[in-house]
């Protein structure tokens, strides 16, 4: 009697069939405003889940359908398929003007990092302002990482999740290449510095430019 009792009791503690966590997953990325990551999907979910093989099946069951949970970074969200984002054009479309000076700074950032201010002017051939960096960090597409070890120890900059879920991204390596770019008319067929194209002077750093670059458009 006393076994039987026990069974019971370890029972309770026995993780949710995989079909069930899956639901709960499929909830909690429903219900989520960001990305969220499978640690903190983990923390959410009963004892015994695992978050990781939930989240292989459930990708598998959105796989074709209209909306899809992509990874972004470290982090998993549901989102709208790529093919029918047309779709939601109207809705998502949103003017972001930025100085040539920050598109230029984004650009090398998100090819270079992590890469300190230092770096980045070098590869610009011009300083770069404060506001600029700034700009970027306000709008949350850039972030402090970690302190070089080089002399004065230099904060570098690396782009954000956010710049990641904005672009449709999984992670940096996803960037188009210079060819890419070439060939889609976004870069002129000019020589190469630093991995990116030799770059024109700011005649003013925080002057906003008439119309936004291609390459940052939403």
């Amino acid at each position: 009697m006393t076994e039987a009792v026990d069974h019971k009791e370890e029972s309770l503690f026995d993780a949710p069939p995989m079909a069930e966590q899956e639901r709960m997953l499929e909830a909690i990325l429903f219900a989520v405003a960001e990305p969220i990551t499978l640690r903190e999907i983990e923390a959410r979910l009963p004892h015994g889940c695992d978050a990781a093989e939930a989240m292989v099946h459930l990708r598998k069951r959105y796989d074709g359908r209209g909306v899809q949970v992509v990874r972004v970074g470290d982090a998993y969200a549901l989102r709208t398929a790529a093919d029918l984002g047309y779709l939601m054009q109207k809705e998502t479309v949103e003017t972001r003007k930025l100085s040539r000076a920050a598109i230029e700074t984004l650009a090398i950032i998100a090819y270079h990092q992590p890469t300190t201010r230092a770096e980045i002017e070098e590869i610009r051939g011009v300083s770069v302002s404060r506001g600029t960096l700034d700009q970027l960090l306000e709008l949350d597409w850039i972030r402090f990482g970690r302190r070089k070890m080089t002399p004065g120890r230099p904060v570098t900059f690396v782009v954000t999740q956010e710049f990641l879920a904005h672009f449709g991204l999984e992670s940096p390596r996803d960037l188009p290449g210079l060819k890419e770019l070439r060939s889609a008319g976004l870069l002129e067929n000019r020589p190469a510095f630093g991995g990116l194209p030799v770059l024109d002077s700011d005649e003013d750093e925080m002057e906003a430019t008439e119309g936004q670059s291609e390459l940052f458009e939403d």
